[in-house]
């Protein structure tokens, strides 16, 4: 993985790589754009991108695997994405995001429930900049009590530049993207032109964009910096085996042990309504007793 500027070359390096291998090059470059648009700008959690990571195999198989970073509270976030089974972008694309889960609503144009939010803006760029800006004026804002807007969202004139969004804005209209994907893509379109779209969207046609935070923290093998408990090398290696055992066996026609992890991700699904609480602490306590015994590693050990 690389660094913010590094990683920026990316798109260009892909296309060097289609011309040596006769891969599609400017697919895996858009690929490359689109995925870092989405968790910088669909995905706005408070998270700043600062990794991309972009692995393609030789068949054109792609994973990318992103960091963002929470700098008021110091916490780290990633993004993993798969080509393989991806049937869009901006519809629940991510194989997993990996972080402490937060319970506020956030703007997360990925959900399945934003994509009414979604067609709403494309057609708003056909108004122009000038009627979404209307919407977002701080008196608009005022005669519209039953939006919420949370303090590290909240659109206000001394730390937004409204000149510089209506240029976005314009040039996202001049652009006439068909679809949302061709508007992340849009140049000069980021989080805050989303951002707009999003609640003229809510405001004036009544299509949600907040939705619940779209990470699932797992605690099924720590953290390697010993948070919120040493990795369990013991158990990280059970599990890579077993994975590897059901993938074999699918392979060969067999899909009885993939289809026993299916089973058990349905029936936890569905008991996750019965469940009220859960013992955190005392869950990560028990973890970091028992972490000698199960190979805990992190980081800092030799």
């Amino acid at each position: 993985m690389v660094g913010e500027e590094t990683s920026r070359k990316t798109p260009a390096e892909l296309v060097s790589v289609g011309d040596k291998t006769g891969l599609d090059g400017a697919a895996l470059a858009r690929a490359s754009r689109l995925v870092a648009k989405v968790d910088s700008a669909a995905v706005q959690d408070g998270y700043s991108l600062y990794l991309h990571g972009f692995i393609v195999t030789k068949s054109g198989a792609w994973t990318v695997v992103q960091q963002g970073m929470n700098t008021d509270e110091k916490l780290a976030r990633r993004y993993h994405w798969l080509s393989e089974g991806l049937e869009s972008f901006v519809d629940e694309p991510h194989a997993a995001i990996e972080g402490p889960r937060q319970d506020a609503p956030l703007v997360n144009m990925t959900d399945h429930r934003a994509a009414p939010s979604r067609s709403v803006q494309l057609s708003l760029l056909e108004h122009g900049p000038d009627a979404v800006l209307e919407v977002l004026s701080p008196t608009k804002q005022l005669a519209l009590p039953h939006l919420e807007m949370p303090a590290h969202h909240d659109v206000r004139k001394d730390d937004v530049s409204m000149k510089r969004l209506g240029a976005a804005l314009l040039a996202a209209s001049d652009a006439e993207p068909r679809t949302y994907e061709d508007l992340l893509l849009t140049r000069g379109v980021g989080a805050r032109t989303v951002f707009a779209l999003a609640h003229v969207a809510e405001v004036v046609h009544g299509a949600p964009s907040r939705f619940s935070d779209p990470a699932r923290f797992s605690l099924a093998h720590g953290g390697k910096d010993g948070h919120p408990f040493p990795v369990p090398l013991k158990v990280y290696d059970e599990t890579i085996r077993v994975m590897k055992d059901a993938v074999t066996r699918a392979k060969l026609g067999n899909e009885d042990r993939l289809h026993a992890i299916r089973a058990l991700d349905e029936r936890t699904r569905a008991l996750e309504s019965a469940v009220k609480d859960v013992d955190f602490e005392g869950f990560v306590k028990d973890e970091r007793a028992k972490s000698r015994e199960r190979g805990g590693r992190t980081v800092f050990d030799r």
